[in-house]
């Protein structure tokens, strides 16, 4: 389909080739009449018209190829000239029209950032905004190598652990099993499980034999070896192991009590040592090697790496949540634009670099323009070049023609009438 704009040029040019026609055509039909005045006069208009009419296309002609296809000196100027002209134009593009010092003043004018976030404020709330947002969150999870920050997460784990001082945390542990009388607890727990296992049958037994056994282990002089033995006749290991099993029993259920003096001294002398724990420099540092070592041995990665995964497919199911883009997504960028709108600092240093970077792509690619018409104009021949030059500048070309016929008629009948009165 032929556009408004190439029709143009051929109109004009029929236009300017009809002016000549009808100058032609009025001088050979004024020939006849040329003895009266008015046919002089209207043949001295006719014929002055045709020779500018002639004139003005053979210029104009003669600007894009041989007028009639004559090889005359001096016509087809632009096909003659055309690197000439390419490197003219080339130049005036790089350095007059498009010179870095006026696209840097050009770029010094406009206020990119006030212009911008107005348009990103519409933009958030459009459909396609929204499915992009959501499509490039997701693409950067799934994107994410769990299998490389693993490593990294393992690390920094690590290290967290190894700073972590033993003395503090144990310190910690032992105010609090303070505050919450854990002592008392373990005590009490203690307490129970030792009854339970005094008041076992076998329990005494056991302490019957250890008994016995200690009698007979004891070496002592004449008389009390003597009473020593009369004694054990009269106490065998079951009344041995009962008087024992009844004596640890009266021992345990008064330390149960909680006003025994026994009791008091003992969780006293408990708590002492629990205190004193942080002067122990040799525990410390035992229980600081052990930490360290269990931390040494320790390989989570695949543990990790599970726990990454299934992070990633939550974020993945949140972020594909329909909810997600209204309750989170949009919410947040709004927030985020507003209080930029409010900070003139921040906006400044936005435009700032906008325009650093701007500066920056004009300074590596400003001769790339220069390179790129003339990569486009070596492209067409000579005819495709002259066609697209004559649809551009044909129009006002050809009116000259138009206006060299008019004039030379007008100057025609003005010096025909001036040579007839003379």
């Amino acid at each position: 389909m032929i556009s408004k704009k190439s029709k143009q040029p051929k109109k004009s040019k029929r236009l300017a080739s009809f002016s000549l026609v009808v100058m032609g055509t009025g001088f050979v039909a004024t020939i006849p009449f040329q003895g009266s005045f008015l046919g002089g006069l209207l043949q001295g208009g006719f014929e002055a018209g045709l020779v500018g009419g002639l004139a003005d296309w053979f210029a104009v002609t003669a600007l894009f190829r041989h007028p009639l296809g004559l090889p005359i000196p001096h016509t087809a100027l632009l096909p003659k000239n055309r690197e000439r002209m390419t490197k003219a134009l080339v130049s005036t593009l790089e350095n007059d029209w498009l010179s870095k010092e006026s696209i840097r003043d050009k770029i010094k004018q406009i206020h990119f950032t006030e212009k911008m976030l107005p348009v990103l404020e519409k933009m958030l709330h459009s459909d396609s905004v929204k499915k992009g947002a959501v499509s490039l969150v997701v693409q950067m999870i799934s994107h994410i190598n769990l299998e490389k920050i693993t490593p990294f997460v393992e690390k920094e784990i690590k290290s967290s652990f190894y700073s972590i001082k033993m003395c503090t945390v144990l310190q910690s542990a032992i105010n609090q099993a303070l505050i919450r009388e854990y002592d008392e607890k373990a005590l009490d727990y203690l307490l129970g499980k030792a009854e339970e296992w005094i008041r076992k049958s076998t329990t005494k037994n056991q302490l019957g034999n250890l008994a016995i056994r200690a009698l007979d282990n004891i070496k002592l002089d004449g008389f009390l070896q003597f009473a020593l033995k009369s004694f054990q006749n009269l106490l065998n290991e079951e009344k041995l192991g009962s008087i024992l099993q009844n004596f640890l029993l009266s021992v345990v259920s008064s330390l149960r009590q909680t006003d025994n003096p026994n009791r008091k001294a003992l969780l006293l002398h408990v708590r002492t040592e629990l205190k004193n724990i942080k002067d122990n420099k040799e525990l410390l540092e035992e229980i600081e090697n052990w930490k360290n070592h269990l931390i040494a041995d320790w390989e989570p990665a695949e543990k990790i790496t599970g726990i990454l995964q299934k992070a990633q497919q939550k974020a993945l199911a949140f972020v594909q949540d329909s909810k997600f883009v209204d309750m989170y997504l949009l919410p947040f960028l709004t927030r985020f634009l507003n209080k930029l709108k409010e900070d003139p600092i921040k906006i400044n240093i936005i435009e700032n670099w906008i325009k650093k970077e701007i500066n920056n792509l004009v300074e590596e690619n400003h001769s790339k323009i220069g390179k790129l018409v003339q990569e486009n104009l070596d492209k067409l021949d000579d005819e495709t070049l002259i066609h697209m030059m004559e649809n551009k500048i044909g129009k006002d070309l050809q009116w000259i023609r138009v206006n060299g016929a008019i004039c030379g008629f007008i100057i025609g009948i003005f010096l025909t009438g001036i040579k007839a009165l003379i």
